[in-house]
Formats: structure tokens, sequence, C-alpha cells
């Protein structure tokens, strides 16, 4: 740490360095957690470039975290976290155009907040609104539409600081290659720091939801299951072998809140949960869990009409209630294909003859309820599709969601084996995994051989990005074969800033089946030593002269440095004066940033916070707060 606060000390003292050296960060469904060497807040561009000119210096890796909504170790790091929770204005609004320009950390809630004050709304929206644009858009977020694809869709151009202190704009007009690297990006590309994106006219949705037989679902996928409405979920119950349907469109009727019911708060809340709780315990209780549970809220007998609806706006219409924390293992497969993929789960699950062809034993497995069925179709998006892009080129794409619930944040003791055969049955039918999810089953070399062309260039272009590897972690290495370990990305042992995974292990302090992960994290002295010697540009050398040799080959436009970082130029604002910046011990900047983010400490007022978190669009009611209103 010496040697860190010495560059610290070198830095310009009228740019902050807001770092503490204490802090904890935890997933947000509490399935990981690691101790980063620093945790560090910048509030403006400045400090932004300044944090990766020392990391550069210092020879560290960055990770960028909002709310860590991702269940895998995507945001795990024992190098430098950067959160950008204090990076979230809003820049610019252009009413004819209606787009919003904002800065990266702005959270999907405040920025439709924002929005919705000038008649604007977002098109589409995932199941919550708790993550930062920069991260919604970097792990290829997607709502439920055959209208609408990814969220990075409607984005319009992106400004990102790359490892060499650069803050580069990009577009479809402008270093198109890098924006279609940025759209999905999974953090190993640099830090997205401003975002354009486009909205539509703000408005209000009726939704209604339904309890149908799993049949009348797949006799109606090919016709009017997804194209009646505009927003269309499922909700497959495995056992009962039904679906709840929940489809919306926008309507001019005045907002309705949905009925409540005395299951639909608390009660629900509280007995599903501790249903699920005895199960890890008495697995073959499930079916009969799936039965009495969703019987109680939306009926016992399938096909009777709409259990719920409501009138609500936009931006609180589409937000689902995610009840407990989970593991979530989600994938991509063309649309067509829905029908054979959910008959042969289905035989699977429920132990019938042939099995759906799945190589696994299910003998003693029982599942929780519901798998989630989505779509969205990108094949005819005007956006430059992004390289990491999973869904179906060629058409409308089908979301295949295996969640488990981790009651009392314990493991069900089902995962690896139903996620083993899961995973063995998408990529038998050529599907792709949803980045931010629980994936374990499948290597890097599936996904090379899966996106081909595509994965080799947004390679080559984080390569010329990030040529040290600065923003790659074990995450990269073990899902796409970043820095070694894969045949086609020929990055073995160039990547000399790549984290690299020491160990995971049941967390000590951590709550329930918390699991803490360690990376390696280099010797401060031996790195310095490295540095000046040359790896990164000689130690002392003028910002310029250490900009023009890591400059990407590929076509950056850079201007002259400006004052206001809202303008459309990109940035040169590198330092090398005498500065007294410092280091913090203890949590002085944790208390001031964990903005109710799920990343606090882990005692128990924060776990009791981050629970209620998971209800999504939160709605109190007579009996609590209302979470099975919407699944």
């Amino acid at each position: 740490m010496d040697a860190i606060q010495q560059e610290v000390a070198k830095s310009d003292p009228a740019i902050p360095f807001r770092a503490s050296t204490s802090h904890t960060h935890y997933t947000w469904a509490k399935t990981f957690q690691c101790r980063p060497e620093l945790y560090i807040t910048p509030h403006t561009l400045p400090e932004i470039q300044k944090v990766v000119d020392l990391a550069r210096k210092c020879r560290r890796r960055i990770v960028v975290v909002g709310c860590g909504h991702s269940p895998s170790t995507l945001t795990c790091t024992s190098s430098w976290m950067v959160n950008l929770d204090h990076y979230d204005r809003v820049l610019h609004i252009d009413p004819a155009k209606k787009t919003l320009l904002v800065e990266g950390g702005i959270r999907l809630r405040q920025l439709n907040i924002e929005a919705n004050k000038v008649g604007l709304t977002m098109p589409n929206l995932g199941s919550i609104d708790e993550q930062s644009i920069a991260g919604a858009i970097a792990t290829a977020t997607h709502g439920s539409a055959l209208r609408h694809g990814l969220m990075s869709e409607s984005v319009r151009s992106l400004r990102l600081v790359l490892a060499n202190g650069q803050a580069v704009r990009c577009s479809s007009e402008e270093n198109r290659e890098l924006f279609r690297a940025g759209l999905v990006s999974l953090g190993a590309l640099g830090i997205i720091t401003e975002v354009e994106f486009q909205m539509r006219d703000a408005c209000n949705i009726e939704w209604e939801q339904s309890l149908e037989p799993l049949g009348k679902i797949l006799d109606t996928w090919h016709t009017t299951l997804w194209t009646r409405k505009e927003y269309t979920r499922v909700w497959w119950m495995p056992y009962m072998k039904r679906a709840i349907v929940w489809s919306a469109e926008t309507t001019t009727k005045s907002l309705r809140q949905p009925e409540e019911s005395f299951y639909g708060g608390s009660v629900g809340f509280h007995t599903y949960h501790n249903l699920l709780w005895l199960s890890n315990y008495v697995p073959a209780i499930l079916p009969w869990v799936e039965w009495f549970v969703f019987g109680m809220q939306y009926g016992f007998k399938a096909g009777g009409g709409p259990t719920a609806s409501a009138v609500e706006p936009l931006r609180t219409g589409l937000l689902m209630n995610c009840l407990y924390s989970q593991f979530v293992n989600e994938w991509a497969l063309p649309l067509h294909k829905g029908p054979e993929a959910i008959t042969r789960l289905s035989a699977w699950l429920n132990g019938e003859h042939g099995g759906g062809g799945i190589p696994f034993s299910n003998k003693g497995l029982y599942v929780h309820c519901p798998i989630e069925v989505r779509v969205s179709d990108t094949s005819r998006s005007p956006t430059p599709r992004p390289y990491l892009d999973n869904t179906d080129a060629e058409g409308p794409t089908l979301y295949l969601n295996a969640t488990l619930y981790r009651a009392y944040l314990r493991d069900p003791p089902c995962k690896d084996r139903y996620y083993e055969a899961f995973e063995w049955l998408m990529r038998e039918m050529g599907g792709k995994p949803h980045y931010a999810k629980n994936w374990q089953f499948t290597d890097a070399t599936y996904i090379q051989r899966a996106f081909g062309g595509d994965l080799r260039e947004w390679v080559r272009v984080r390569d010329e990005a990030d040529p040290e590897g600065m923003f790659v972690g074990e995450w990269h290495r073990a899902a796409l074969g970043l820095g070694g370990g894969g045949e086609q990305d020929g990055t073995a042992g160039r990547l000399a800033l790549a984290e690299r995974e020491v160990e995971r292990k049941g967390a000590a302090s951590g709550p329930g089946d918390c699991v803490f992960w360690r990376g390696a994290v280099p010797e401060s002295s031996a790195s310095a030593s490295a540095y000046a010697s040359g790896v990164g540009g000689a130690v002392g050398a003028s910002p310029s002269a250490r900009h023009e040799e890591e400059k990407p080959a590929f076509a950056i436009r850079v201007h002259s440095p400006s004052a206001s970082a809202t303008s459309g130029e990109s940035y040169d604002m590198m330092h090398g004066s005498e500065a007294r910046s410092m280091l913090l011990s203890g949590s002085e900047y944790d208390d001031e940033d964990d903005r109710d983010d799920g990343e606090g400490e882990g005692d128990a007022a924060t776990m009791e916070r981050d629970d209620r978190r998971f209800h999504g669009n939160r709605r109190e009611g007579w009996m609590g707060t209302q979470v099975f209103d919407k699944m």
C-alpha cells in the first residue's frame, strides 16, 4: 500500500481520490463476497481518469460495480473496485429527438424519474430498475417484448474512459467498432461514463395476468401468445404444467392499482419463503408447494380468466417482484425452438419416458417454481448489432430462465444437477447464456464456437482499447477465454493486469451460504518497477506522449481537452503534478456511498434493508408489502 500511497501523493491535489481500504462487497443476492484493495467513488470525469491513471501506474485491475445485481463472480475483485453512484447526473435533454444524455452511474429508476418530468420514459425494462445504466447495457439486459430488443438498442452514443485515460465518444457514426464492443462490454472494455439514451413518450400500460394450461401456451406459441400485446411474460409451473401469462399494452385509462388480498402480501411472502426453506431438507414437497402457493394466489383452476389487472405508469408497470435471494441461469434460443425446449425440460423434470433426451438422472431432484419465459427481437433493430449480442440475429429470441431461490440465503440442494442438465439442453439446442447469470457448466470453448467471428472481433477491439487487461478478471477468462485458456483469443500471457482467482470458500462473516472470493493482486513494489521500465509508458513522460504510445489501433478521434464534461469532444486530462491526495483508512466513504445498493458490511440492519429490495417495485398494502400482485 505504501507504493500506491506514493503514487497518489504525486497526483494532482485538485482532483480528489476518494478511496477506502475497508469495504466489503456483496452481490445483490448475497451469493458472493469479496474485499477489494480499494473501493473508489469518483464524482467527476477527471476523478475517473485519475483512478485509471493511478491504476496503470500501480499495476492494478479495475472493476466497476453498481448494485452488483449479477449473482455470479462478475463483479468480484481483490484489486480496485469503482462505484459510480455519485456520477449520476442528467447532462442534457433533447425533447425533439426524445433523448437523455446521462452519466454512467445513474440508476434506471432515477433515469426514468427524471425522464418522466419532461414527459418521456424508457421504452423497455427488465424485472427491476436497481441497476446503473452502464451495468444494464454492459450485461445485455432485456425486457420481454417482440417489439423491443436488448436495452442497448436504445443507446445512441457512449463515452468510455479507456485504459490509457482517454475519454472517447463512440456511436454508429463515430468509432463504430468501439461502439459495437461497448454496447455489451461485460465491464472489460473501459469505464462507461456517458450514455445517450433514446426514450419514448411517457404513458400508462394496462396489464393483466391469467392462469393457463401449459398446452394452451404451446398451442398459441406461434400465433397469438407473443403478439397479442406489446409486452408479454410467461411464468411456467413445471409440476402443475400450467403457466401465468402476464401481458400489457399502452392505454389512456386512468391509473388503477390491482386488487389486494390477504395472501398477496406478507402472508404469501413468508409462507412461500418458509416452505422453500423446508424443501432444502425435504425436497419432495416442492410439487405440493407449487400447487398450494400459486393456487392460493392465482387459483387452482386454469383458464378461468384474468387473476389480476391494473393500470400503471410504464416505468413501474414493467417491474416485477423478485421475492428472495436467488440463483438465475438464463439462456437465449431462437423463439421457434421454445416448444421443443419446454417440452423436453418438462419431460425430464417430471420423469416422463425418455426424459426429453437429457442424459442426466432426475432421481430425487425437485426444483423451484416458476421457470421464467421471456422474448425479444433484435433482428430488426436500427442500432449496430453488439458483437456480444446473444440473441438470434435472424429472428425473435426466447429467454428461458431457471431460477432457484435461496431461502434465508441458503443454497438449494438441487442447484448443481439441475443446472448441469439445463445447460446441456441449452447447448444441445444451440443456445447462448445470459452473461449476468449463474451459468457454471459451460466452458469458454463452447462460447467461442457459439459466437465465432463476433467474439473474435470483440476481443480484437477490446485488446486494442485495453492491451494489458486492466478491466479483465477471472470471470472473463473462464467464460470467454481471455488471457489464456481459450483456443481463439490469442491473448495468453499478454494481459499482464488481468486478475486471476486465488480461492473461493465459505465466507466466515458472510450471510447464509455466501462464498468469499479472492483474486491475485501483484506486489506494488514489483509493479511500480515494471511500470517504470516501460510496460505502461515511462513514469514522468508527458500525458500526451503516454497517450500517443497507448492509442488503440482502431481510429479513435481525440480532440483537445475541454473544460466541459458535457461537450461532444473526447478528453485528455491526465495529471502528473505533485499532490497531497491521500487514501482513507476505515469506512468513511463506505458509509457515505452505500446507497441502499446491496453492498453494505453485512450487519443485521443491512441484511434486513436489502431483503426488502428483493421485492422490486414495492407496493405497500393492508397486509404488508404486496409481493404477489405480479409474479
